[in-house]
């Protein structure tokens, strides 16, 4: 068994994989095939992040505004995401793998959204690693859901609008459930965090790499956790001597 490194505390990680559709055009590929290779890279993360001292792995799937894209790579997408569970699924939970999703599913197909429901149902025992996909999601529609479900309590008389709290509002985020994240990456040299986690990522320490998603390496993401660890958190706080 592979030696569990110790990441200075980074237990959950959150990545935006981008640099799929780059990727493929650099190579003259069409689009499709840099989110194939990029689901192939995801396996491998996700395979290695235990062994990095990863507990929780969340990652940047679909976005809100990812629909704005050609139809033909919004289908090729949400078949790569429909394959992915499918041909995962035992994988997945022989290796203690937990999967959930985070995001409004209304849009996605009744197909998708069974097959997402099945693999939550199967894995929900499991903890060696907590993954996460968030397949339509956007952090400013996640905030105004939430936001909606209070307001709700509030015009029934549940709720007085002066005790709503921080912790109030992180508990009808989709991430109730899960830690806020303490490392954010972004892969292909963009430097935006693209409307993802911004409630849970606001202490999180954030590295942007240049490397295109499906090249990104299993070794690269310990060096990323490595250099996690060296960092000074301080929480707002100030350094003690």
């Amino acid at each position: 068994m592979a030696r569990t490194q110790d990441t200075g505390g980074a237990r959950h990680v959150a990545i935006i994989m981008d640099g799929n559709g780059r990727w493929a055009t650099n190579r003259s590929w069409p689009r499709l095939v840099g989110h194939r290779k990029g689901a192939e890279r995801v396996k491998q993360i996700v395979r290695c992040a235990p062994d990095l001292g990863i507990e929780y792995l969340t990652i940047y799937a679909f976005s809100t505004e990812n629909w704005k894209r050609s139809t033909e790579e919004v289908l090729g997408l949400m078949g790569i995401f429909a394959r992915y569970i499918e041909r995962e699924a035992d994988r997945l939970a022989a290796e203690g793998v937990r999967m959930r999703f985070i995001g409004d599913r209304t849009m996605l197909s009744s197909r998708l959204q069974k097959l997402m429901q099945g693999i939550e149902e199967r894995t929900k025992h499991l903890s060696r690693l907590n993954l996460t996909v968030a397949i339509n999601y956007g952090g400013r529609d996640e905030v105004t859901r939430a936001v909606r479900t209070l307001a709700a309590e509030v015009a029934a008389g549940r709720l007085d609008p002066a005790g709503i709290t921080d912790r109030m509002i992180a508990s009808v985020l989709d991430t109730r459930d899960l830690p806020d994240p303490d490392l954010v990456i972004r892969t292909s040299g963009e430097t935006r965090t693209s409307n993802f986690l911004p409630w849970q990522s606001a202490y999180a320490e954030y590295e942007f790499t240049p490397t295109l998603w499906p090249d990104f390496s299993p070794d690269e993401l310990a060096q990323l956790v490595a250099r996690f660890g060296n960092r000074d958190r301080r929480f707002g706080g100030v350094k003690q001597a």
